[in-house]
């Protein structure tokens, strides 16, 4: 897990920054079509894994 950056999805680690990076290098983020793609199929755990959440 990435550390010392703000994290968007705590399944797969990605930050707010990896989202701005990938966005800026194809022009679109892929990155956030991933994590969409993950909750839609319902295999997102972010929740559990959101150390806020406990």
């Amino acid at each position: 897990m990435k550390e010392n950056k703000e994290l968007v999805c705590y399944c797969m680690g990605y930050s707010r920054e990896d989202i701005r990076q990938d966005a800026a290098r194809y022009g679109h983020s892929t990155i956030l079509e991933r994590i969409m793609a993950v909750s839609r199929a319902g295999a997102c755990n972010c929740a559990a894994n959101n150390p806020a959440a406990h």
